[in-house]
């Protein structure tokens, strides 16, 4: 998994395989955010909840924005003659606001359940974090199920 903040294209590399690995980075983020909510209450790693706070909102901020810039223009023009594509496209753009502010949230919470804050409610971060991780699988599925073989992408699939 990356911490980095920008999705880098290699020489040549195409910009369907660079999200595809992007998403499996993030796939992984959510295992460990899931490991994070099954460790609750008694069991959690303090470390893991630094690690998950300091690696969420940039990887999720760096993908979206990297699908934005230059996934979804590439594939509003390769699906120009659709005229489900541009709704499809802004549905996918409201789902990225949504989650970005949901991981700013959660790296809070995150944060706190690293340093140990005696006022954290452990239920109520039980529930952000699968309901971050879930939403953030289903996003993934859809884009890599329905979106980019849409877009002539055949290296197929995730893990869900």
């Amino acid at each position: 998994m990356t911490d980095n903040a920008t999705i880098k294209l290699a020489h040549g590399e195409d910009p369907i395989s660079a999200l595809r690995k992007a998403h499996a980075d993030q796939l992984l983020l959510c295992d460990r955010l899931e490991e994070i909510a099954d460790s609750l209450p008694e069991a959690i790693n303090r470390q893991k909840c630094m690690y998950a706070a300091r690696a969420l909102g940039p990887m999720v901020r760096g993908v979206h924005r990297f699908e934005e810039d230059v996934v979804f223009p590439m594939v509003a023009e390769r699906l120009k003659n659709q005229e489900q594509i541009e709704p499809t496209l802004n549905r996918l753009r409201f789902e990225h606001c949504e989650d970005e502010c949901f991981a700013e949230e959660l790296t809070e919470a995150l944060h706190k359940l690293g340093v140990g804050d005696p006022d954290i409610n452990i239920e109520a971060i039980g529930y952000m974090l699968r309901g971050f991780f879930e939403a953030m699988r289903r996003h993934i599925a859809f884009e890599s199920e329905m979106l980019l073989p849409m877009a002539g992408d055949q290296g197929g699939g995730n893990r869900n």
